[in-house]
Formats: C-alpha cells, structure tokens, sequence
C-alpha cells in the first residue's frame, strides 16, 4: 500500500495526473538490461524490446532467473533500470570521452559499467562507495565488466572535495534518496518512507553536495540524480546547487516520444509515461569565474616494490592484446596493470585516497611462477590464446561459478581459461588427477 502522505504530495505536484502515477506503481516493473561490448547479440528465450535512449539497452518481455546464467556472471550484460540508462545522453552530448569522471555514490555499479563504457580508453573513471560492505559489490561489477579503466575507492565526499581540489571534469552525484521511484519493485521503500525521510534526505543530499563541490573543475559538469519523484529532493536542490554552489543548468536534447517530463529543472521519468522505474536527472555546469587550481601530482611512496623476477614481466605482457597501453605496478606479491595514459593520476590516487582497485589485478608470485588472476579473465584486453582454453556446457559452466570440483576429460595440464559461449568465465588447474577450480570464493553462486 502507498504512503497516504506520499499519496498526497504527488496530487499536489502532479494535478489529475497523479492518479495515473499511483495506478502505474502499482503495476508490474520492468525488466531491462545493458549489454557489455562482450556480447553483441541477445541469447534471452523471451521478447526483447530497445530502450530508445541507449543504443545498448533493451527490455526483456520476462525476468530471467539471471542466477542461471553464465554470461551474467561473466559481465557481458548489467540487469539496470532504463530510466537510469538516460545518463548516456547527458554524457553524449557534454562529456568528452577522454575526460576523468568520478562517479561518487557508485554501488552496486550499473552507471559506472555505463560511464566506464562510454570512456573507453580514452578516459578515466573514479568509482566510489562511502559503504564499506557495498564498495566490495561495486568493485566485483566493475572488474566482471573489463574495461580497466577505472579505480574503485572508498572515500567520504569530503575527502574528494579537500583532497582533490578541481580535479574531476564531470562528477556524477546519483544522490541517496527516499527511493520513491522504487515503490513499484521494492516493498521496503514504501515501508520506510515518510516527509521527514524526504526532508531528511534532501539536507544530506546538499551536504554531499557541498562536502564534494571543490573536486569539480571550474566548468566541469555536474549531472545529479535520484530515484525519486519529490520537487524537495530534486528540483529544489538543483536551484539551490545553482545559487548557492554556483552553476548553470543545462538543457539535454531527447525525442518527445520517449515520454520524458520536464521539470522546472531537470527531466523525471515517471512510470505511467515512461517505460522504466521513477528517475530524475539534471545536468548543471559550474561556474568558471574561480581560477582553477591544478592538482599536484608528486607522489610519495605508494608501497611499490621492483620486481624480483624481470622474467615475470614480459610473460604478463603477453597476456594481453595491447600490452604497450597498461603500466604495471608491483605490490607485495601481486602485479596491477592500469592504463598508462593516466599512470602518473592513477599513482597519486593510490596515496591520496582509499583504493580498492587500481586497475585489474594481472598476476600473483606462486613459488617460482607468476599466475595470472582471476580479474584478468574478465578483462577485454586479455589476449585469449596465452593460455589453452576450455570450453564449458552450461551445467560445467554453473558447476564451475559454484566452485563446486570440476570433471573435465581430455584437458591438457597447467592452467586453463574456461570459457562458456566464448566468453571467458575464469582460470582452472589441471594438476593431472583432478582440475582446481581458481573461481574466486566470495564471487561464487551460493544460491540457485
């Protein structure tokens, strides 16, 4: 059941057409998913439709069990609201792609996998999670992705703004909210929903905003969003960004067709008259009348360490498909290879701030060898044929995320890269009597 008081404030905002909300949230919600450039066609046993304001996001007619899936697993699609996917069309149109992006509340990370792709190589993207627990899911999804071009933290918003002074050219602030967009999916949403929440969330959201504001780069761009309908969270402190941080608002171009609403500022996505969950996005440009103030970029020690074994490294180079664009650094036992276009800020990112990643992992000292591990597999740049490859059945394939013991027969010894459907899915051993799984443990099914 709706909140009354919500109930009530959509009337007020919305006339009449609210009813037609109300009615809508209490539909069904829609299924949609963005596929990876791992996979360019659509393997689901159901209709499939095309979210018309990202080339690679579709509707599926049905919610697969994406459970059962390897591909899933491999990241060749991200299961992510079309709404949230119109973030696209505001970096089309004023985000160059060589840009350096900070996506500041990430997790779980389907607008980063979609930030990151729209990058490329060209840019860089600083995904972060202020959760801890939830900064580990974040960091999973972007390695199953594979672009390697993003560095994953854990950071308060203040740390950015006092430590990363003009930096960022774009910064993506998908604000906590009081998830009103959410009440046709998510049960626990109406339950927790009240004014006060609304007007909570609202203060927290300027005081992120505020505590971030200096990261931004004189004449970046802002995009701000939530998962809301409610002017106090939305509009409201898109005027306030406006007046008191300073900044223009900006206009985004879209076909009338898609059924998109504009606000006073800003554009919502309203279930009754779009095909997706409530969203609300604005783009706002921040004023350059500051002098910009560059970062610094000396570095201190960032716990590196030479490589004991100089033959380790042109073996991990050949690992990959364009070896001469990554930089590999060396710590403890572990190699990272992140793109060498951004070394010298990727390094001064691994002192400044708290990283989860940097990069992908490459590989491991194991007694007199290097392995490779496990986020390789899932990088776009492995080059597949360095190492014998195995292809798996579905039930070979769900035994494997499982890490459940593996019976493969006339599989050569040493490591194996398994693959389901050509895609990658991860790293085995075959020791000769049996085949160690290598699927990393806290990645695994627990549930079917």
């Amino acid at each position: 059941m709706l909140p009354v008081d919500f109930i009530e404030s959509m009337r007020v905002q919305l006339g009449q057409e609210a009813e037609l909300l109300l009615r809508a949230l209490e539909t069904e919600p829609v299924t949609s998913i963005r596929l990876n450039s791992k996979l360019d066609v659509l393997t689901f046993e159901c209709d499939t439709d095309e979210v018309p304001w990202h080339i690679d996001g579709y509707y599926l007619s049905e919610r697969p069990q994406f459970t059962l899936d390897p591909l899933f697993h491999a990241g060749c699609y991200y299961v992510q609201e079309a709404s949230s996917m119109f973030i696209q069309q505001a970096l089309e149109q004023y985000i160059d792609s060589s840009s350096v992006v900070l996506d500041l509340c990430a997790a779980p990370g389907g607008k980063s996998t979609l930030i990151s792709e729209y990058l490329g190589a060209d840019g860089l993207l600083v995904a972060n999670e202020v959760v801890r627990q939830r900064v580990f899911v974040l960091s999973e999804n972007i390695q199953k992705w594979g672009n390697g071009n993003t560095v994953v933290t854990h950071n308060t918003p203040e740390e950015f703004g006092e430590r990363c002074r003009h930096l960022f050219d774009c910064i993506l602030v998908d604000a906590p909210c009081s998830g009103e967009g959410m009440f046709r999916k998510d049960e626990q949403a109406r339950s927790e929903w009240s004014l006060q929440t609304v007007r909570m969330c609202a203060e927290r959201q300027r005081s992120i905003l505020m505590d971030v504001w200096d990261a931004l780069k004189p004449g970046g761009i802002l995009l701000y969003s939530t998962c809301t309908f409610n002017e106090e969270e939305n509009e409201k402190n898109v005027n306030w960004i406006a007046e008191v941080l300073g900044a223009d608002v900006l206009p985004l171009d879209y076909d009338p067709s898609w059924g998109i609403t504009e606000g006073q500022v800003g554009y919502h996505f309203y279930p009754h008259k779009t095909k997706g969950e409530g969203f609300y996005l604005c783009v706002l440009r921040k004023n350059s009348n500051e002098e910009l103030q560059p970062v610094k970029m000396k570095t201190k020690d960032a716990g590196q360490k030479a490589n004991p074994h100089p033959e380790y490294l042109p073996v991990m180079r050949s690992w990959l498909q364009h070896p001469d664009d990554w930089a590999i650094r060396y710590t403890d036992r572990f190699a990272t290879a992140y793109p060498l276009k951004y070394k010298e800020l990727i390094d001064w990112f691994s002192t400044r701030l708290t990283c989860i990643s940097t990069g992908f992992g490459l590989g491991e000292e194991r007694g007199r060898g290097i392995a490779p591990q496990h986020s390789l597999s899932m990088l776009k740049d492995l080059r597949k044929e360095a190492f014998p490859m195995v292809a798996l059945t579905r039930e070979q394939a769900l035994s494997y995320l499982r890490t459940e013991a593996l019976n493969l027969t006339d599989v050569p010894l040493g490591l194996l890269l398994l693959t389901y459907e050509g895609v990658p899915l991860g790293f085995a051993k075959n020791v000769g009597n049996r085949q160690n799984n290598l699927y990393p443990n806290e990645w695994r099914i627990r549930h079917l």
